[in-house]
């Protein structure tokens, strides 16, 4: 189960759509209510084991029944592969919910960066960012009216370093509040 959740994960990181978190959230669900029916299935196999161990002894006991050993394991190894096949249907049912459910999730998620991609229109894919830029250096609140070019200004950073260091694809799009590092500045 820890793959499942590490794809949920990184498929819920990658997206921005508005439906996704209810959408993992009721795979989660599924997940935990399937777990929950093959955790009752094997409550089940002890539950018919436990029978058979008492009416094993009953028999001993009763001294009415003649039961050879070889019947008793036949009988117990036919009521094994009963509650055996039994969880194998139960897994296989679990993996074919997980598979449907992965399926509507992959679709849902071409579906949202399709849309992504169709409103972002012919922008240039991110620049990649160059990691030469200063550690040590100091936080910074955007202002109403900042540009990456007055705050290197304002800090004596370089405007680079600042895109660099926050990996800004789009540094035109900084907001008032959001707080940035600022490499070597003063």
């Amino acid at each position: 189960m820890l793959p499942l959740r590490c794809l949920v994960l990184v498929l819920a990181g990658t997206l921005h759509a508005q439906h996704l978190p209810v959408e993992v959230a009721n795979l989660r669900e599924d997940v935990r209510g399937l777990s929950q029916r093959l955790g009752e299935l094997a409550l089940r196999v002890e539950q018919v084991e436990r029978e058979n161990a008492e009416l094993r002894g009953q028999l001993a006991t009763a001294g009415r029944a003649q039961v050879s050993l070889a019947q008793l394991r036949d009988s117990l190894a036919e009521s094994t592969r009963e509650a055996r096949a039994a969880v194998a249907a139960s897994k296989a049912e679990t993996l074919q919910q997980v598979a449907t459910q992965m399926d509507k999730l992959a679709k849902q998620t071409n579906a949202a960066l399709e849309s992504l991609a169709r409103t972002n229109g012919a922008r240039a894919p991110a620049p990649g960012f160059a990691e030469d830029f200063p550690r040590e250096g100091l936080s910074y609140t955007v202002q109403k009216g900042d540009t990456v070019a007055v705050i290197a200004r304002k800090t004596g950073a370089r405007a680079q370093d600042i895109i660099n260091a926050n990996k800004l694809a789009d540094p035109s799009r900084i907001q008032a509040g959001q707080v940035l590092f600022i490499p070597g500045g003063k």
